[in-house]
């Protein structure tokens, strides 16, 4: 029985790079900014549109401090008491934030259906200017993290700013429709057309940070081409026992039992079977345990062997 195990280049490919962390300072620092002064606006105004943004943009600027944390901790390396890091702190990172969402989007719309049932008065001209404001802060950051990232932190981060500076622009025309028309009740209807966007958006973060808490399959891996790749390999008659998991939100592993009842692999074919699972198959660290199909020596970890 053998194992093999690789991770190459892992290091050098999944640090992250300086130039996201500068991007995680300026967006945190531009958008607590702009949640100060949207609160006193929008309480102000008396707009629940307004202050449904700013919620809104409070729950990303808390989801980008924990992704900013998690994406630092990634770069640190393993302990004697962890041994592959800290690279589970960014899945929990990005499930905090999509809890998050969803508990703001609640209080919301609590809000906005009571605001439905007492409409008052508000200034849409002074609502206007600050959302203006807001796509173009929202906008901007959005695009620091606009590079093809794999990354569930990078990637939401840049998803949750680029939807920011679409709500922006929903209150822009919630407040120009209420200028021209006079209707206050459109105040609290864009607010609740808000949470649902938000909870939209929410949806597919939740659903990938629920699924990598659990140890699932990472939906961008392909299970059964990987699978069936591994069963073409020269001399493998079955292949039991594979496990394939994220151990953060960058990075995948792999373990897997080959049945090779006539050969045995060198390190050669180790390393060209690590690299196509690697740079084709998008699978950073592989273990692979080598069996002959011994009857007298059955692996009793599956019913299958």
């Amino acid at each position: 029985m053998a194992h093999s195990h690789s991770h190459s280049d892992s290091h050098a490919h999944h640090t992250p790079p300086a130039s996201f962390n500068l991007a995680f300072a300026l967006a945190v620092f531009l958008n607590s900014a702009f949640v100060v002064c949207q609160i006193i606006a929008a309480l102000w105004a008396d707009s629940m549109g307004l202050l449904a943004d700013a919620v809104h943009n409070a729950g990303d600027v808390f989801g980008l401090i924990l992704a900013w944390g998690a994406n630092w901790l990634l770069s640190l390396p393993s302990r004697r008491r962890y041994s592959y890091g800290f690279k589970r702190t960014s899945i929990i990172a990005a499930l905090i934030n999509a809890l998050m969402l969803v508990a703001g989007s609640a209080v919301i719309a609590v809000e906005s259906i009571q605001k439905l049932r007492h409409i008052t008065e508000i200034q849409p001209t002074f609502i206007i200017i600050v959302a203006v404001i807001g796509i173009f802060i929202n906008g901007g950051t959005a695009l620091l993290f606009m590079r093809n990232n794999n990354d569930l932190n990078i990637r939401g981060a840049f998803l949750h700013l680029a939807a920011d500076a679409v709500i922006s622009l929903g209150v822009v025309v919630a407040g120009i429709l209420i200028f021209f028309t006079g209707k206050m009740w459109i105040d609290p209807v864009a607010g609740l057309l808000i949470v649902l966007i938000v909870l939209w958006g929410t949806f597919g973060l939740l659903r990938d940070s629920v699924r990598l808490i659990l140890d699932g399959i990472p939906r961008h891996i392909d299970h059964e081409g990987i699978q069936a790749y591994l069963l073409a390999s020269s001399g493998v008659t079955a292949v039991h026992d594979l496990h394939i998991w994220g151990l953060s939100t960058r990075e995948v592993a792999l373990t897997a039992h080959l049945i090779m009842p006539d050969k045995k692999l060198s390190d050669a074919e180790l390393h060209e079977i690590n690299h196509i699972l690697k740079h084709q198959f998008r699978i950073d660290h592989a273990t692979l345990q080598i069996e002959s199909g011994d009857l007298d020596f059955p692996c009793h970890t599956t019913k299958n062997c």
